[in-house]
């Protein structure tokens, strides 16, 4: 592939490890423009990186200036991160006009990087969760609204502009080295609260293997929504115990309880409004996934495991 005919992809979330992955992992064979809307980072001479707000004029600019093949959408804010307006205005507000943009400049592939959290965490839940199950969160916790919002909007485009062709990948939780999330956050801490009583099953993607599968999907144009999920699980209580993790038990019951206790400590790896998912296991369905585009994670839970439990 010569160097005037290499795809121009737009890589947002720049700022973020798995971003960092998938940039390292596309560098020789695509050219890659980076932009974050919460920091700038500095990724090597030959690929540009900006800091924008997605719904400012700047933002457009780009797409006027590089004419991109296509957009991997990585930068949805984690829910700890911003409060809960800016949240929504970075990952709602911030994705339509992306959306809108990669319309009115013929964009021909889009990748955007979703959640499990949509699906929501219930009592009655199936054993596995595939793409067809309805999306419940928004109606839970309206501190996860703008995720499940985040995702209609990629719905509203992958169907009405098929010409985008958009992929929707549901990732479970991403963690490994660099990973700033809330779980990857309770693996690495030397004591950890889980909620007496309860011990749902949940699994874990290394973010070697996670941008893998984001490569994996460039390389192969499939539209459609698809969990990534690995076809193992394991009790959450025991992966704290494989980390090397102390637990420290928080009653359950009344349910507003541990929700007061999380908001009085301001326990921001243990946020209330996802403490349903601490107590319900939320368990996605993969295969679809792994037959479309033959993927295969190479790192094992125990490898994962390990890593948090030796860099204590």
């Amino acid at each position: 592939m010569t160097k005037t005919n290499r795809p121009k992809i737009l890589v947002t979330g720049a700022a973020g490890a798995l971003a960092q992955q998938v940039i390292e992992k596309l560098r020789g064979t695509c050219d890659l423009v980076a932009v974050d809307s919460r920091e700038q980072v500095y990724l090597g001479d030959e690929i540009p990186s900006y800091c924008f707000d997605f719904n400012k004029r700047a933002f457009e600019d780009l797409f006027r200036r590089f004419h991109f093949d296509g957009v991997i959408h990585l930068g949805r804010v984690q829910s700890s991160e911003l409060s809960r307006m800016r949240r929504y205005n970075a990952n709602v507000l911030g994705t339509q006009k992306l959306l809108e943009l990669s319309h009115k400049y013929g964009i021909k592939r889009i990748i955007v990087l979703s959640t499990y959290h949509v699906y929501g965490a219930v009592a009655y839940n199936p054993a596995l969760i595939d793409e067809s199950a309805p999306l419940k969160s928004a109606g839970l916790s309206a501190d996860l609204v703008d995720s499940v919002e985040l995702e209609n909007l990629a719905n509203i485009y992958l169907w009405r502009y098929p010409e985008l062709h958009i992929t929707i990948l549901r990732a479970c939780n991403i963690v490994g080295p660099g990973v700033r999330n809330t779980m990857s956050t309770l693996l690495s801490s030397k004591r950890a609260p889980v909620l007496a009583g309860f011990s749902p099953m949940m699994q874990f993607i290394h973010i070697d293997d996670m941008a893998d599968a984001i490569v994996l999907t460039w390389n192969k144009p499939t539209k459609g929504v698809f969990n990534v999920a690995p076809h193992d699980w394991v009790a959450y209580q025991q992966a704290l115990k494989l980390c090397g993790c102390t637990r420290i038990p928080i009653a359950s019951i009344p349910p507003v309880l541990p929700k007061t206790i999380a908001r009085i400590l301001n326990l921001r790896s243990f946020p209330h409004y996802l403490l349903a998912f601490f107590k319900y296991p939320v368990i996605i369905d993969g295969r679809n996934f792994a037959r479309e585009f033959n993927f295969n994670p190479k790192h094992s839970l125990q490898e994962i495991f390990n890593y948090y439990r030796d860099n204590k």
